[in-house]
């Protein structure tokens, strides 16, 4: 869909890239977390709006950017392809899209690579709003019949627990992923798991 209006920074709303130099200076870079997880940008402030935007409200300028800063933590040679952990059916029924597939397309173009829909979730059980023990068993994700591939990247918006991806990895592995790498746009501070 072509927009003929200007592009705005999702986040203060200025005419011109998002988010503007101003925003942008003030976006953190996630610290890496122990669980191999990589991810770009630490969930708060400019960044948190950035992608609460894109997943609440469609908000897309700065779709482009939060992609560039994910395709910037892996290297094209390690994977063949990418996925992404996909909403629940109740989300996309309610927002009319799955942002998860909107950056994993935009990461995969950054990187010059297929992206697919490797995954399925059987179950409308999202993340949010869930208590720390709901949590920790995270959604139920399986991998789609004849998804095969050997080296995947998996992409996703914020990690919190890492279960979800996790989970993600195990069901790609099961069926047959070698190598599965596992990025997201932001990481919640330490100390925020109860927030996603």
């Amino acid at each position: 869909m072509l927009s003929f209006l200007p592009s705005r920074c999702t986040y203060c709303l200025v005419v011109g890239p998002s988010p503007c130099t101003d925003c942008g200076a003030q976006v953190r870079r996630a610290t890496p977390g122990p669980d191999g997880i990589r991810s770009a940008l630490c969930y708060e402030g400019v960044a948190r709006e950035l992608v609460a935007r894109l997943k609440y409200r469609n908000h897309r300028d700065a779709l482009a950017y939060l992609a560039h800063q994910v395709a910037g933590l892996v290297e094209s040679d390690e994977i063949d392809v990418v996925t992404w952990v996909p909403t629940t059916a109740r989300h996309h029924r309610e927002r009319g899209f799955d942002h998860g597939a909107l950056l994993a397309k935009s990461v995969a173009r950054q990187l010059r690579l297929p992206a697919r829909r490797l995954l399925a979730r059987p179950y409308d059980d999202a993340q949010t709003g869930r208590n720390k023990a709901q949590r920790a068993i995270g959604p139920t994700l399986v991998a789609r019949r004849g998804a095969l591939s050997r080296r995947v990247l998996v992409v996703d918006d914020v990690v919190t627990t890492g279960v979800t991806l996790r989970n993600a990895a195990v069901a790609l592995r099961s069926s047959g992923a070698v190598n599965v790498v596992l990025v997201t746009a932001a990481r919640t501070p330490l100390g925020h798991h109860a927030r996603r």
